[in-house]
């Protein structure tokens, strides 16, 4: 395991002197006060406080044993911040208040001051002081210090305190946008908008891909996706011109997020052609549709044709959009799954997530909805419940995330996830059953790549595999593969 070495220097100079500014009078003898005054950016790092392991610290006054800080602070950090301020206790004082301590032996009082601001000042008394974040995100600050060091030090200590620390590791671009056309689409006589990511024909992912200009892919398996999990869409082949798929008037969908126990982004293609002799007008709804079918109007094809539309507008609502809109490596999976909805051009930019392939080969995915509503929540996208009728079809293909080992950028916080299937495999589907991969011993872990290294250590006992089952409910992500450079 790798060690972080953390060192306080506890003394009458200690810390100060790690933000020597060029100023010269930085510090002034005043016999047992010490005049300090500098500017300095900082960069913070993990906060090496106990139960503070996934929090950041930009330590600016350490402590010194024996001595107290007092004076006043400005700063302007890059994240949001609260200030803290550390008070000297001893071991009968520190029972009932909130403390801070790095080895359980050395304890001091903390205040925390909630600003969440990024740029403030403020007033501070206490034997340390620092900027802190409950994130795991690095952030930067410049803060400007005018004050003084009071007192003689007592003691003067070195304390090294070395903390195990789990290895990480990343993948370089784990997380990029992918900004992917929308169609317009009607239920009951409102706009819906959508996109197209799949198909499982390849003459007709080749026509989608020609009118979007922009890749679908092939995913024969979804085909075979039992009609319960599916949904109807009604493609006009003839009629009113209009910016459907074939130029006419614009796709009919029979249910959307709205009705969540029916909705499904997997649609059914239905070709609609309007019989010679009949004036077309526009079909605003399934039951317009179905009523001029039987009324001798129209005929449908029914193609057997499945696609994976998910739809990302609706007439009451819409898919969740991230607020922090920052792409990083280290950035959460949850609060949603697309930073931004372009209704002018007709584009949604979704965060393409990174990953392997079966074979070791990069793939990158988004997330567009998923079964039970827990799951589907916290990533921000829809809730299908009807995906759980794919737990046992092959429709649907395993994918393997990590629950522990090395520290990284999948979804669960560790290593990236292994897909079995890649774009072009005849197996691949956007529909993915997960996997939890779980390491016997954390601390033996390693960097597997392909599903031939899960399945190697599982047959060596050194890991196990699970099928997730969130709130004892079958779990399935509409997680189709894309390009998200082209």
């Amino acid at each position: 395991m790798k060690k972080l070495t953390v060192v306080l220097i506890i003394g009458i100079f200690a810390a100060t002197l790690i933000f020597v500014s060029t100023s010269s009078d930085q510090f002034v003898d005043a016999g047992s006060t010490k005049k300090i005054h500098f500017t300095q950016t900082i960069t913070s790092s993990q906060d090496p406080g106990q139960g503070h392991e996934n929090h950041q610290l930009a330590l600016i006054l350490s402590p010194n044993k024996g001595t107290l800080y007092d004076g006043s602070m400005t700063f302007t950090s890059s994240e949001p911040v609260q200030i803290v301020v550390l008070h000297e206790l001893n071991s009968q004082e520190s029972k009932g208040q909130p403390i801070w301590t790095v080895d359980g032996k050395t304890v001091y009082g903390l205040s925390l001051i909630d600003l969440q601001k990024k740029s403030d000042s403020f007033e501070f008394t206490g034997a340390a002081l620092a900027l802190h974040s409950t994130d795991s995100k690095e952030f930067t600050a410049t803060v400007s210090i005018d004050g003084w060091i009071r007192g003689q030090p007592t003691e003067v200590i070195m304390q090294k305190i070395e903390l195990q620390k789990d290895p990480t590791w990343s993948l370089s671009r784990a997380n990029v946008p992918a900004t992917i056309p929308m169609h317009k689409g009607i239920y009951g006589g409102n706009d819906i908008l959508y996109i197209i990511t799949d198909s499982s024909d390849e003459n007709y992912a080749k026509t989608l891909s020609e009118k979007q200009n922009w890749n679908v892919e092939i995913a024969p398996v979804i085909a075979n996706i039992p009609e319960k999990a599916l949904q109807k869409l009604f493609i006009f082949k003839n009629g009113v011109r209009d910016d459907g798929i074939y130029g006419f008037q614009n796709e009919v969908f029979s249910n959307t997020p709205s009705q969540e126990s029916e909705y499904s982004a997997l649609r059914s293609v239905v070709e609609v052609s309007w019989k010679i002799g009949q004036k077309p007008t526009i079909l605003e709804s399934v039951d317009d549709v179905i009523a001029a079918e039987k009324g001798g109007r129209v005929e449908f094809n029914e193609t057997g044709i499945v696609l994976n539309a998910p739809q990302i507008i609706w007439p009451d609502g819409q898919m969740m959009e991230r607020s922090d809109k920052e792409i990083t490596n280290e950035m959460s999976y949850g609060g949603g799954q697309i930073l931004e909805i372009n209704r002018e051009e007709m584009t949604v930019t979704f965060v393409a997530h990174r990953g392997w392939g079966p074979n070791g080969e990069t793939i990158y995915y988004i997330v567009t909805d998923a079964t039970p509503s827990g799951p589907a929540e916290t990533m921000g996208v829809t809730s299908s419940p009807v995906l759980s009728n794919l737990i046992a079809n092959s429709g649907a293909v395993d994918l393997f995330q990590f629950k522990n080992g090395i520290k990284g950028t999948g979804p669960l916080g560790f290593q990236p996830g292994i897909a079995g299937a890649s774009l072009g495999d005849p197996n691949y589907s956007p529909m993915w059953r997960i996997y939890l991969v779980e390491w016997n011993d954390a601390k033996s872990a390693k960097i597997l790549e392909t599903k031939s290294d899960i399945d190697s250590f599982h047959a060596d006992d050194l890991l196990s595999v699970s099928i997730a089952r969130p709130t004892n409910s079958d779990h399935i992500v509409n997680c189709p593969f894309i390009d998200p450079f082209q």
